[in-house]
């Protein structure tokens, strides 16, 4: 799981390309920086000069996680196929995002319903591996402070998920400014733990290596 900083590695270099007007952390979907656009929609403009980026990060971030969770060494069957299937979940949910950016056009063509099944399945899946990591985390060589934080941050990605489909349903053609951020609050957790995780899992095999 060593290459999942591929999805925050892509937004943050995407988001430093769109300058005209600037992309905002706390008002845009994460999604907008894959649409080259120009687009608009639910009231916010898209223009995204290095979309290629965001969503080759996408995809790349969904497969890596996938490999590295099938790579965990010394699990049950029960064990593996409980990371394995939120990490699926995650990969999957990552080409749908790739492959079908979330414009306007999106919406009016029926290929958005593609994206929104995307998004949500990378919400529910990341989340989800991250809560099942830290659960099992003496079997996966994980320290008890970053299980216990792989479980929290998993709960608070979720809760922000919950938050996030409320704001969505209610909110009618014009988004909350602060939508961003909360869409973010349902990512960046779960994306950040298990980056930590899989960097804590490396190091842990290196160690072992150097002294077999």
């Amino acid at each position: 799981m060593r290459d999942s900083g591929a999805g925050a590695g892509s937004e943050v270099i995407a988001a430093a390309a769109w300058t005209d007007p600037p992309s905002s952390y706390t008002h845009h979907f994460v999604s907008d920086l894959g649409v080259r656009g120009p687009s608009t929609l639910f009231g916010q403009y898209m223009y995204s000069p290095l979309a290629w980026v965001m969503n080759t990060g996408f995809f790349l971030f969904g497969i890596t996680i996938l490999a590295g969770t099938a790579l965990l060494r010394g699990l049950p069957w029960r064990h593996r196929w409980a990371a394995l299937v939120p990490a699926t979940l995650l990969a999957v949910g990552g080409i749908l995002l790739a492959l079908f950016p979330g414009s306007g056009e999106a919406l009016e063509d029926g290929t958005g319903e593609f994206h929104s099944l995307g998004a949500f399945a990378g919400f529910i899946g990341g989340n989800l591996l991250a809560i099942v990591l830290g659960s099992m985390r003496r079997r996966v060589g994980l320290s008890p402070v970053l299980g216990r934080a792989l479980i929290t941050v998993g709960m608070i990605g979720l809760l922000a998920m919950l938050l996030y489909l409320a704001a969505i349903f209610s909110a009618g053609d014009t988004i909350v400014g602060i939508i961003g951020l909360v869409e973010r609050g349902a990512v960046h957790p779960f994306l950040i733990g298990i980056l930590c995780a899989g960097a804590s899992i490396l190091n842990r095999r290196v160690r072992t290596r150097a002294h077999a």
